[in-house]
């Protein structure tokens, strides 16, 4: 019996030093500096892509802006789906919003502001386009994140002050 206790395979420790080995690369690769900056530029790009697209030029609604509230998108709630009241205003608000919150992300100024901001208009994009759930799922979690923790360290709020959740 002694005998088979010091026999040693070397297999199970090439894979526990494997496993620590990349689990200290994993760990120095996810910083929360970092971790926070992907989360900000991840979430931006889906809205200002959307966004852009909206424009013709400064404050300048495309004419498909104002014809997809109008004609297009509803608010899919019990009893409906019913129209939107105001769909040019709705149009404006939801071009403005897709274009500037993803800026002051990227920027990192007023980020958890903008971070709420595009989750009250994921709300929204919800009630439209109820079967886009697992996509605005992400979107919610993803801003709920940088809403949490904050911008991180490269941000201009950083720079104003905002050292909350820092590493």
């Amino acid at each position: 019996m002694s005998n088979q206790q010091e026999v040693r395979l070397p297999f199970p420790g090439v894979v526990i030093s494997a496993v620590g080995t990349a689990k200290r690369l994993i760990q120095r690769l996810a910083q929360p500096w970092l971790v926070q900056l992907m989360l900000r530029l991840a979430l931006a790009v889906p809205f200002w892509k959307s966004g852009i697209l909206k424009w013709r030029g400064f404050l300048q609604l495309n004419d498909t802006a104002v014809y997809l509230f109008t004609e297009e998108f509803k608010l899919h709630l019990p009893g409906g789906p019913y129209p939107f009241p105001h769909p040019a205003v709705f149009a404006f608000l939801s071009g403005c919003g897709e274009v500037t919150f993803p800026v002051l992300l990227v920027l990192g100024f007023g980020t958890r502001f903008a971070a709420v901001g595009l989750i009250l208009m994921t709300c929204i994009i919800e009630l439209t386009v109820p079967d886009g759930w697992p996509i605005h799922l992400t979107w919610v979690a993803m801003a709920l994140g940088i809403a949490a923790w904050g911008p991180g360290l490269i941000s201009i709020d950083y720079l104003l002050g905002d050292k909350s959740f820092r590493s």
